[in-house]
């Protein structure tokens, strides 16, 4: 079992920036079953979304809609991962959820709400 904390989120006016961060915690054997870690978001009447995922690699893979403005990177030491977003606009506002990929159920953590100001 693996549990992911989030915070960081609030509120911004567009063109402003937030830091994301998820700090993940349990078994060492859980750790060590996560093989990628990302990010997803839920706008209000939307389905959730992929944003940014990050493999045990390194490799990066970014939602067409946040390329160039947001940006995800991972500590393995402190086993969290990031979410730098820049140039923040109002479409971007919504709940925003992280995500570990591992061996059995992918786990989730509670959401961070991100409300961006036009």
């Amino acid at each position: 079992q693996v549990q992911l904390v989030e915070s960081g989120g609030g509120l911004v006016q567009a063109g402003g920036s937030l830091r994301l961060s998820c700090a993940a915690s349990g078994s060492i054997f859980s750790i060590l079953s996560i093989n990628a870690m990302g990010w997803y978001r839920q706008a209000p009447g939307k389905q959730r979304e992929l944003v940014a995922v990050i493999s045990n690699s390194g490799s990066t893979n970014y939602a067409d809609s946040v390329k160039g403005r947001f940006s995800i990177s991972r500590d393995n030491v402190k086993n969290t991962v990031y979410l730098q977003m820049n140039m923040l606009k109002p479409e971007d506002t919504a709940v925003y959820y992280c995500n570990a990929r591992k061996m059995g159920p992918d786990s989730w953590g509670q959401g961070t709400q991100v409300t961006v100001s036009s």
